[in-house]
């Protein structure tokens, strides 16, 4: 009885351990020729590559990539021992398979067993490839056309083989709904806008093209699905839609943003992935004002606690840079300057008057600002100036002499200068108010503001040709 019991146990233990294994992910390599050598599996982040985990392939070529918790699902790649990037292969519920490959031949010399999504994906990419190599042959054919006619022909043989292409993914598809590889395609596909024909008015029509697109944009594409996160062509979508199909003003960015990061919360991955990008791509945007976006983001779904992921080192630099960005949007009024000049005597920033401040932080011993402000001095010089416009330049540092010394040197008198004394640094510091390098963002030199003539701030961080064009708008439009 005691025997029996004690089988019973170890029957138990080893059905456990069983499970756990088949929890976790097993994936039996073999790789010739290459052999006594690290082999690496490999995913996709967005645009970025990272190893997920490697292994050592023995005598016999052969190895396993193996752990005790599942993949994320998406698509995977196998590197060499050179760092070659052989070829790719799907995860997602199936992680229990074997691979024999061999890199003299992939294309005929790769064979997945226990993995019928591989199975179906190895399909698909060899036939993309001959495909491929159509095509090229077809773009070929067209550039070296003779004639109107030949040239004709090759166009209608490439527009031939597109639908084919397309034929043959949607059929790939239907025929394997549930597999990886039919909800890849489905977020691949490119919206069809109708022909003109079947446009409003039976013309072709641009606006209804464009809301059209946009609106089937995401089509077949869920932001609850994680597995969308591992593959080489999920952030292009979303880099395209954002360049292509949405306004550029921080109102419709905010928007788009707003109900992708609402949408995906309940997929961990995906939630974080997009927040992460999001941040990244506004906290130093590329046109002038977006940065409105990533306050937004901080505001909504970062200081509510909606980022809990975030290390505490990455945290700090998001919220530094969050308040620092507060407090000079774009349309909002510039924070006061107490100042003093080269006299030290008071020279606030409310106390200026003038139709337009071209306000200048800068550094006397900075090799950007010494070929920069005289350049500045002469377009003041040659128009800023009989335009109302005044010059506001801080010296952040560099010392007193070499700022006196500059100035006189390159006569910049027509110029309002001024510094912060440093007992009122001192001031500002212990009362725990934010310093003028926080409230308008100065982590480099020169860094250039435009106010209108209530202190708002109109223009930043551009060259001083933009701030010029600003200025000619603004006066165009009697503003």
């Amino acid at each position: 009885m005691r025997s029996g019991k004690m089988r019973l146990l170890l029957a138990f233990f080893f059905v456990s351990i069983t499970a756990v294994a088949q929890e976790g992910y097993n994936i039996k390599l073999t790789l010739k020729p290459y052999t006594n050598s690290l082999v690496y599996l490999a995913y996709y982040y967005g645009k970025l590559k990272a190893v997920a985990d490697s292994a050592m392939l023995d005598a016999n070529s052969t190895t396993t990539f193996q752990g005790r918790d599942k993949l994320p699902g998406g698509i995977y790649f196998i590197v060499s021992p050179k760092k070659e990037l052989l070829f790719e292969l799907l995860i997602d519920k199936q992680q229990q398979f074997s691979i024999v490959a061999d890199t003299a031949n992939l294309s005929k010399n790769l064979h997945f067993t226990g993995s019928p999504d591989n199975t179906l994906f190895f399909t698909y990419t060899r036939q993309m490839g001959q495909y491929g190599e159509s095509l090229t042959n077809l773009q070929k054919e067209f550039a070296s056309a003779k004639n109107k006619k030949d040239s004709a022909h090759a166009r209608e043989k490439m527009i031939s083989l597109n639908k084919e292409v397309q034929d043959y993914r949607n059929d790939l598809g239907a025929k394997n709904p549930n597999s990886l590889l039919s909800a890849l395609l489905a977020a691949m596909k490119e919206p069809t806008v109708p022909p003109a024909s079947q446009q409003p008015g039976g013309k072709y029509d641009s606006a209804f093209a464009y809301r059209y697109y946009k609106s089937h944009y995401w089509d077949g594409i869920s932001f609850t699905d994680d597995r969308l996160v591992r593959t080489p062509f999920f952030e292009n979508k979303l880099d395209k839609y954002f360049k292509d199909l949405v306004s550029p003003t921080p109102d419709s960015i905010n928007k788009e943003v707003d109900w992708m990061l609402l949408y995906s919360r309940t997929a961990k991955e995906m939630y974080k992935y997009l927040l992460v990008h999001f941040v990244q791509k506004y906290i130093n945007p590329e046109y002038m004002g977006q940065d409105a976006v990533f306050v937004h983001i901080f505001e909504k779904f970062i200081n509510t606690g909606e980022a809990d992921f975030f290390t505490e080192k990455y945290r700090k630099v998001i919220n530094d840079r969050a308040y620092s960005l507060m407090a000079n949007l774009i349309g909002q009024p510039a924070a006061n300057l107490d100042m003093v000049d080269t006299l030290n005597k008071p020279e606030p920033l409310y106390g200026v008057d003038a139709k337009f401040i071209v306000l200048c932080f800068w550094d006397p011993t900075c090799s950007h600002c010494k070929e920069e402000l005289p350049k500045l001095d002469s377009i003041y010089r040659a128009k800023w100036k009989a335009e109302g416009v005044k010059m506001y330049a801080v010296m952040v540092e560099g010392g007193q002499d070499n700022w006196r010394k500059f100035i006189h040197d390159h006569n910049l008198k027509d110029w309002i200068h001024v510094y912060q004394p440093k007992d009122k640094a001192e001031a500002d510091e212990a009362a725990n108010r934010p310093g003028y390098r926080q409230l308008f963002d100065v982590y480099q030199t020169p860094t250039l503001y435009l106010l209108d003539k209530d202190k708002h701030i109109i223009a930043k961080k551009l060259s001083y040709q933009q701030f010029d064009e600003v200025i000619r708008l603004k006066l165009k439009n009697g503003k």
